[in-house]
């Protein structure tokens, strides 16, 4: 009896120290933490650990996520009207409006019926993910076992296969390791990732993720493609702004061509001043004709759109929701109505204190043109000047919110300075460029770099000890100096400067010429950015074009 009572005593030990190293061996035998939580399942990443808030599910079965996690996982701009009572959020391709107390919803200017609003739960505001699936191109699902909601974005690529037999889904790749769920024998599961050392990731239809043996699953097979995003424009970006004013006609181009363009940005629409949107149409004016000229050359048209330095009107409208939405609702009509490839936003003198708004702008237009296959490009200043002119652009935010930033790389010495200097120097740009790329943080291929087709003629009175300057367009600088000036090259601005005097005046010019815009168009490669622009067309000399062409490889 005793010997019996050992070898128990002997087989339970044997017993618990097999569980004690089959516990060591298979890892995740604690219980799972989020077990009793409904679990958030994104792009094959479970994210129910860094969710703000619980995934809500109402009794008619709408899936809620808080708008804090809206922001965290699908749009980082998500914008909380408080005057109107709603929400705005976007994506590439869509802007939709939500409101607070009313079941519906306008996407890109089109009203949604919805099943259930936009909800305030503990203090906390909810969004109906199920309901946003058009809005940021995903697909919603909850699983068979209601524990698990799955997100997938339609733009990625989805691979599937087939379970040989039925199979156990481990926690690790380890035949010890935990069982976290079970798949029939021919069960398509989502192919994650497949592993160097047999195992495949997968995702099973009750939305647990989990590692197969790869030799146990057949049938792989490509669902979905992943969209990959065509540029409008194959290789670098060579613009010219076309300027005229709202008092004449488009410029006639016909039977003209500009060597090396691919695209023109003629100024087409401009805001009226007022407190109310209302868009001067200068395409009205012989724009038809003009937009012909520029398909038959395979030029796409960016048409520009000016606030005309109107700092009260545009401030007005940016603060004003109702007042943006209006305003994007009359440009994306002429941009449809003219067939346009794009808008090259030029709002100038802003207040520092519109910054956020005009981001918004940018983040609320953008979506809308994307969707018809236009392009947003944005100018901007220098960073670091003066308010009005350059704090006024959050130049991260509106680079991610656009296709490109036009950075306008002049008036490094304008109108107001008291003192002469150059338009442009390239010490300058490229100091410039630098500060885009770091303290701005902008992607290099966002970055098309405006160059001036102008130059300055300084003028000292050196009695009166008085300086003024006139704009002299770069096909008319010879002409404008004196036969026997000597030009000086130098070699830190990258440009010829003259220095001359005639009795009590002092005369200085820093000239921009083939050799400046060389110089400028060697930081396009040296920097990788997206291209080049030139303000503004008939300034140039004949070769200016042949130049930009050869250096940007159009």
């Amino acid at each position: 009896m005793k010997k019996k009572w050992i070898l128990k005593i002997a087989i339970v030990a044997l017993l618990l120290i097999a569980v004690v190293v089959i516990l060591k061996l298979a890892p995740n035998y604690e219980k799972d933490k989020y077990a009793d939580k409904i679990n958030l399942v994104i792009n094959n990443n479970n994210v129910t650990g860094r969710l703000k808030q619980d995934v809500y599910i109402n009794e008619n079965g709408v899936i809620y996520i808080s708008l804090e996690d809206i922001e965290n996982f699908f749009d980082g701009e998500v914008f909380l009207d408080r005057e109107n009572n709603q929400i705005i959020t976007t994506s590439d391709t869509k802007v939709s409006v939500i409101s607070l107390t009313e079941k519906k919803m306008k996407t890109n200017g089109s009203d949604v019926q919805l099943l259930d609003t936009a909800i305030r739960k503990d203090g906390t505001i909810f969004l109906p993910i199920s309901e946003l699936e058009k809005t940021y191109n995903i697909d919603v699902v909850k699983t068979n076992n209601s524990k698990v909601i799955t997100i997938e974005s339609l733009d990625r690529e989805l691979i599937k296969a087939d379970a040989v037999k039925k199979l156990n889904v481990k926690y690790k790749t380890k035949v010890l390791s935990k069982n976290v769920d079970k798949v029939k024998q021919g069960e398509k599961v989502v192919v994650v990732s497949e592993l160097e050392n047999g195992w495949t990731k997968v995702r099973t239809t009750n939305g647990i993720l989990g590692y197969v043996k790869t030799d146990k699953l057949t049938n792989k097979t490509t669902v979905r493609e992943a969209l990959e995003t065509q540029q409008q424009i194959t290789g670098k970006i060579n613009m010219v702004w076309d300027y005229y004013s709202e008092y004449v006609s488009a410029p006639d181009r016909s039977g003209t061509t500009i060597e090396g363009i691919n695209v023109v940005s003629p100024s087409f629409f401009s805001l009226e001043k007022g407190d109310t949107v209302k868009i001067i149409d200068n395409a009205a004016r012989g724009g038809t004709q003009y937009i012909e000229w520029a398909k038959q050359n395979n030029y796409k048209i960016w048409a520009m759109l000016s606030n005309n330095s109107m700092q009260e009107t545009t401030s007005t409208i940016l603060n004003n929701y109702k007042l943006r939405e209006e305003l994007i609702e009359e440009v994306v009509k002429l941009a449809v109505k003219y067939n346009l490839d794009g808008v090259n936003v030029d709002f100038e003198n802003i207040k520092m204190t519109d910054k956020d708004v005009y981001s918004r702008f940018i983040i609320e237009l953008a979506p809308r043109l994307r969707e018809l296959g236009m392009v947003v490009s944005v100018d901007v200043t220098a960073p670091d000047g003066s308010e009005n002119w350059s704090l006024c652009f959050d130049r991260n935010i509106l680079a991610k919110a656009s296709d490109y930033l036009v950075f306008m790389a002049y008036d490094q010495y304008g109108v107001s300075s008291t003192t002469p200097g150059t338009t442009a120097g390239c010490d300058w740009v490229e100091v410039n460029v630098n500060k885009f790329l770091g303290q701005e943080a902008v992607k290099s291929e966002k970055i098309i770099l405006g160059m001036p087709l102008y130059t300055r003629l300084w003028t000292t009175d050196t009695i009166a000890d008085k300086v003024s300057s006139k704009v002299i367009n770069m096909n008319k600088i010879d002409e404008s100096l004196p036969d026997d000036v000597e030009r000086t090259w130098d070699e830190q601005k990258k440009q010829y400067y003259v220095d001359y005097s005639s009795e009590k005046y002092r005369y200085q010019m820093w000239i921009e010429d083939e050799t400046s815009i060389k110089e400028k168009l060697n930081l396009i490669s040296k920097y990788n950015l997206a291209g080049g622009s030139y303000w503004e067309k008939d300034r140039e000399t004949e070769n200016i074009w042949t130049i930009t062409k050869e250096a940007l490889n159009n």
